[in-house]
């Protein structure tokens, strides 16, 4: 059984977010998050919030089956993150001329599964 969740349009790099995906691809779902809340960096937390959304999306649809799913049987099988629209912004410089700031944005997908 897979479960996923999507978080889009998150305001971070994704150079910067794909890090610590790297990192959370096909371990336990414990020891992602353990590794997700110790990390100082902000894409570790918007990793954590999606990779805790998948998690509840697993059990809710275990529970809807009729059975019973624990949180430590579950995997991350799946976790990328892709380019989002940028947001493109000019930065005044000297003499008159200017150049231009690319604000970018990543969606976030986790799968998680209870298979080996």
């Amino acid at each position: 059984m897979e479960a996923r969740a999507i978080n889009k349009y998150e305001r971070i790099s994704p150079f910067k977010a794909r890090e610590i995906t790297r990192l959370i691809q096909g371990k336990s779902v414990e020891e992602a998050l353990s590794l997700v809340d110790v990390s100082p960096r902000k894409a570790a937390r918007l990793v954590g919030k999606t990779l805790r959304s998948a998690v509840a999306n697993a059990e809710n649809v275990e529970q809807e089956q009729g059975g019973e799913i624990d949180s430590s049987d579950l995997s991350v099988k799946e976790a990328v993150v892709g380019e989002g629209p940028t947001l493109k912004r000019i930065r005044p410089k000297a003499r008159g001329m200017a150049s231009r700031i690319q604000k970018r944005t990543s969606h976030i997908r986790i799968v998680v599964t209870d298979e080996s």
